[in-house]
């Protein structure tokens, strides 16, 4: 395929690696500053580069587009790239909120346009291990999930686009938060019910540097989330509870640690249960099995790729969260 990527930033050089790795051309970039544009076009030979997003979602050289630019911008490119008829693959959040989305999803599904979004974390390998394991019922009956992401941030970060709403359209629940959702979704199925809170409680900016969810699932399951950019420490840890075992993924790798899968089985006899440790050392290889999965869609297959419905369903808990993450608690005593 030749494929166009709009917007040049950390995640869109990312994915032109990813696209380039598995054999495509990285044949036109976009991005509102040019020069990061133009940067990028340079590793790739023959590469365009322009300041205008809209060259590469009408080119007709162009089969698929990669959508990774800032959020507010998100939505509204992918729905010009689907009324152009072009597949995209979205980065996540995929839009501000699930209002704004909606419509790329009718618009989609009305023209019959491919479309998925970039929940990346399904795609490393301890999630898929993890997700072949449960799918097998090495664990049982699923229970709950626990899960926690986090970083530190970085001096200036209450400057960042990220700490405006406007332009974000939330803090730290939509930006990492969302990929605890998005997974804890994959493994327990749809949310009925939610309750959680955010709160600022260290960076000066009107955004949440914390949101705390627990999700009601379908047939009783729970997911009991926690994002924070107060981590200091970069983490991230899933376990993923069932009635005859429990699996705990740790890391992502680079600044999160080694990616681990621990696997802890009991026994009939119960006490301390048997353990199997898979590691993941090395690079993050989840964005270009992520695109390997968006190829399968393309060609008609199942994959384990996000969609745009599954986006606005995260997008739902965020929101559900935001709308009520500051009411009235009740006093105890």
């Amino acid at each position: 395929m030749r494929v166009g990527i709009i917007g040049c930033g950390l995640i869109g050089g990312k994915r032109a690696k990813a696209i380039a790795a598995l054999g495509h051309t990285v044949a036109a970039v976009a991005d509102v500053q040019p020069e990061r544009a133009v940067q990028l076009a340079h590793s790739y030979p023959g590469c365009v580069a322009t300041e205008q997003w809209s060259d590469i979602v009408t080119a007709p050289t162009i089969d698929a587009v990669v959508v990774a630019t800032i959020n507010n911008a998100l939505a509204p490119i992918t729905l010009a790239a689907v009324n152009a008829g072009k597949p995209v693959l979205v980065e996540k959040p995929a839009a501000r909120s699930a209002d704004e989305l909606r419509p790329v999803l009718a618009a989609a599904q009305q023209r019959g346009v491919p479309v998925r979004v970039g929940f990346n974390h399904r795609f490393h390998p301890a999630l898929l291990k993890a997700r072949q394991l449960v799918d097998a019922g090495a664990i049982g009956p699923l229970m709950f999930i626990r899960g926690r992401y986090g970083h530190g941030g970085r001096v200036g970060y209450d400057r960042e686009w990220r700490a405006d709403p406007a332009t974000a359209g939330g803090g730290e629940l939509l930006d990492q938060g969302v990929h605890l959702i998005d997974l804890t979704r994959w493994f327990l199925g749809d949310v009925e019910q939610v309750c959680g809170f955010t709160r600022t409680f260290f960076w000066d900016m009107p955004v949440e540097d914390n949101g705390f969810v627990c999700t009601h699932h379908r047939g009783g399951t729970l997911g009991w989330l926690h994002a924070s950019c107060t981590e200091w420490k970069n983490l991230f840890c899933l376990e993923i509870y069932g009635h005859s075992g429990k699996l705990q993924i740790d890391g992502l790798g680079g600044s999160y640690g080694v990616e681990r899968l621990a696997y802890y089985r009991m026994l009939p006899t119960m006490g301390p249960p048997e353990t199997t440790i898979w590691e993941y050392p090395g690079d993050d290889g989840s964005w270009i099995e992520e695109f390997r999965a968006f190829e399968g869609t393309l060609r008609g297959e199942s994959t384990h790729g996000a969609t745009l419905a599954d986006a606005v369903a995260a997008l739902e808990v965020v929101g559900a969260v935001y709308a009520t993450g500051r009411g009235k608690l009740r006093q105890v005593a």
